[in-house]
């Protein structure tokens, strides 16, 4: 079976090689005669599993022992209400920086738990560019201040960020192990695994461990930080398989050189497609060049009445998953770690005969 690009935002792609390693193992993992789906997360068969996993996760993002790493339910959009109910209170209040689709979304989940102060938005630029962190007006009385460092959607990303005095919390669901991460900046990274660890339906928050002592009292007992932390994420079942891929998926990382590997490999993705796009009379990107991702790139057609034919002529030459977000429109490849180069340069090849062939 010839396998084809997917170049969705998530589910996204997963490396073949651990596929096909899941494939192998699926109906008998590790000679014990049953499926690891099958398996009982309190089990020794399992703990190694996770144990092992948490280990490569820490290894490979350089996650200090003075952190918690939690492996959870519900992607990130659960912990858009588990992050205020666990470091802020109704009395409270916390800075948001809106950057996007995501931001808003985990802006209007927080204010049902908190005071939600704007520190910083590009709104009314259509969230063409990230708010500079120099721009950020935010109130001393923060608990926490919430950025979202990649917005999938809109295709902007801040990935210098500096440090702050008061506790910063960032949803790393769409680049995380993309390239390297200062975790000590940060009181709190979280992140659905969809994007660039594994399947849905897991996610993953690194907090501080000083952070996590404080939650509300209305805080539901599988949300609730120090709960996790104590039971090494077992309070209840967690999505044992999915957590199971994620640990393939870092092992996958470890042996191709590592988070600073990658980076250059996602660096050079990125602008070969960023370049062609730029170059073209064609097609165009109207991000900041400052703030553009390198996961995810947005790119529209200036005649907007061949989009339905481009979607149609590349899914029949194997590159799925294009369309772009309703809320943007035009088209969006997103070119996680397991996006091989040359999918980048089928794609761009692609796009190329499809202006020639339509101008």
């Amino acid at each position: 079976m010839t396998r084809k690009f997917n170049f969705g935002a998530g589910p996204a792609t997963i490396p073949t090689s651990v596929l096909e390693e899941v494939k192998e193992e699926l109906l008998d993992w590790k000679g014990r005669g049953l499926s690891v789906m099958e398996i009982s997360h309190r089990s020794d068969f399992y703990q190694e599993i996770a144990l092992e996993a948490e280990r490569d996760f820490r290894d490979l993002l350089g996650v200090p022992e003075s952190y918690s790493v939690l492996f959870t339910h519900g992607g990130a959009t659960l912990q858009n209400s588990a992050i205020p109910l666990n470091l802020s209170s109704p009395e409270g209040e916390a800075s948001y920086i809106n950057s996007g689709h995501w931001a808003t979304r985990s802006i209007n989940e927080a204010k049902k738990y908190t005071n939600v102060i704007i520190a910083a938005s590009s709104e009314e630029s259509e969230f063409t560019f990230f708010p500079k962190q120099s721009s950020w007006k935010i109130s001393e009385q923060s608990d926490y201040i919430h950025i979202t460092p990649n917005e999938t959607i809109g295709g902007i990303s801040l990935r210098e960020i500096k440090e702050e005095t008061i506790p910063l919390v960032a949803d790393y669901s769409s680049s995380i192990l993309s390239e390297p991460i200062d975790i000590e900046k940060f009181g709190l990274i979280y992140g659905g695994a969809q994007k660039n660890i594994g399947p849905a339906g897991l996610g993953f928050v690194i907090v501080s461990r000083d952070l996590i002592s404080n939650p509300q009292n209305i805080t539901p007992s599988p949300m609730n930080y120090s709960l996790l932390s104590e039971s090494s994420s077992m309070y209840n079942t967690p999505p044992t398989f999915s957590w199971y891929v994620a640990g393939k998926v870092f092992k996958w990382l470890k042996n191709k050189g590592g988070v600073k590997a990658i980076a250059q490999i996602n660096q050079k993705k990125a602008e070969k497609l960023y370049d062609f796009i730029d170059k073209s009379d064609f097609y165009f990107n109207n991000i900041e060049v400052s703030s553009r991702s390198i996961m995810n790139i947005p790119f529209l057609l200036k005649n907007k009445d061949l989009n339905d034919k481009f979607l149609k002529h590349s899914t029949q030459k194997g590159l799925l998953a294009l369309k772009g977000h309703r809320s943007v429109g035009g088209m969006r490849a997103s070119i996680y770690n397991a996006m091989p180069e040359e999918g980048v340069d089928y794609l761009i090849s692609f796009m190329a005969q499809f202006e020639k062939d339509n101008l």
